[in-house]
């Protein structure tokens, strides 16, 4: 990404004070967007304490964001617990978030169901992330293998149980692998990184993971489970021969990442792949017109792509019952998805930044919300 010219927290004042100015101008208040006072460059400020829970794959994000955001704007407040995705949309469609962090965009259920809280044209699901999903395993010396779907499925169900099987040998010529058991490893609440995960699984190898893509881990399986990101890698890390899924930041060089078979050849992981793949979505149908929901093809064999990808979103309401509230969440995600704040995702959590594209799309749909 290019060199900014100006600094990061002046950037999150103007974007701050543009969505102010936008919904302004929508408002039949003139004085709906004087929340607060102005910055060193005069710049009004938003104040008020905006609520989120959900996906802990967002963690290191969210805490640059809400780090950054605060100290351009004294007296706004970003709270953020990261309890799941399933938890925060539970609790954005219950009314007890303002915004939902989540590695999965509304099921169609939920989308219906959040037309009582957020409005007729109900909630919306904006991309603020994009990052791979690592297949990260703990074995000694072995930082780096080679695996196909089949294998990893195989791998997850319990059908192959040694690391020195056959199957992973054959992908590995070049590897030692050691007799030792694979203990694997999933996340034991409601998660989107789960979500997205399943998916790849089922569409790029159902002949073996049979079992639908979802947030909750086959009740039927073997392994060892843990809560949130932290708690699967921390599982793994302490168990020779565990192997998990999950953020790539959160792995951080203390595992062994796996490359992923696409077409006729392996792919490592990376921002970029990850962004690679996403360019390849398509649009969710059945939505509001500002929705920004992204169905995967997780069968791509885009070179260069990595399919084992999620696209993390800010689930906020298309209406919020007062200006205060509309104000703190434009100005907050604005920022989210601006230059500077895809800039403090990318360095804090390793994260691919939304293309310009996207993020056109994105700020299109933040600055429709507006008080019901």
């Amino acid at each position: 990404m290019k060199a900014l010219r100006f600094s990061r927290q002046t950037a999150i004042a103007v974007i701050a004070a543009g969505a102010l100015a936008l919904t302004a101008c929508g408002s039949d208040n003139p004085t709906a967007a004087a929340n607060g006072g102005t910055n060193s460059s005069g710049k009004t400020q938003v104040t008020g304490t905006l609520t989120g829970i959900g996906s802990s794959a967002q963690g290191a994000a969210m805490d640059v964001w809400k780090s950054e955001f605060a100290s351009a704007n004294q007296g706004a407040n970003v709270q953020y617990s990261p309890d799941g995705s399933g938890a925060g949309r539970k609790a954005l469609l219950d009314g007890s978030a303002q915004f939902a962090g989540s590695d999965a965009f509304l099921k169609d259920e939920e989308y219906a169901a959040s037309k009582e809280q957020c409005g007729p044209e109900g909630a919306l699901n904006i991309p603020v992330y994009i990052s791979p999903i690592a297949v990260a395993f703990n074995l000694p010396d072995i930082k780096e293998l080679k695996l196909d779907a089949p294998a990893v499925a195989k791998i997850f169900r319990g059908e192959i149980a040694n690391w020195n099987d056959p199957a992973i040998a054959s992908l590995n010529s070049d590897v030692t692998l050691p007799d030792l058991k694979i203990t694997p490893v999933n996340r034991s609440d409601d998660s989107g990184t789960t979500t997205n995960f399943t998916e790849y699984l089922a569409a790029a190898a159902p002949e073996v993971w049979t079992d639908k893509a979802s947030g909750v881990w086959p009740s039927s399986l073997k392994g060892e489970n843990a809560k949130g990101t932290s708690g699967v890698v921390k599982t793994v890390t302490d168990t020779p021969g565990a192997v998990t899924y999950a953020d790539e930041s959160a792995v951080g060089g203390k595992l062994g990442v796996a490359q992923i078979k696409v077409g006729g050849s392996f792919t490592k992981i990376s921002a970029e792949a990850a962004a690679k793949a996403v360019d390849a979505g398509k649009p969710v149908e059945g939505r509001s017109a500002n929705d920004l929901s992204i169905k995967l093809d997780r069968k791509t064999t885009v070179e260069g792509a990595y399919p084992v990808v999620l696209v993390s979103f800010h689930i906020v309401c298309s209406t919020y019952a007062d200006q205060k509230t509309v104000d703190l969440v434009k100005a907050f995600e604005s920022y989210v998805v601006s230059d500077a704040g895809q800039e403090a995702a990318a360095d804090a959590a390793k994260s691919a930044p939304l293309s310009k594209t996207l993020q056109d799309k994105a700020l299109k749909a933040i600055e429709s919300i507006e008080v019901r």
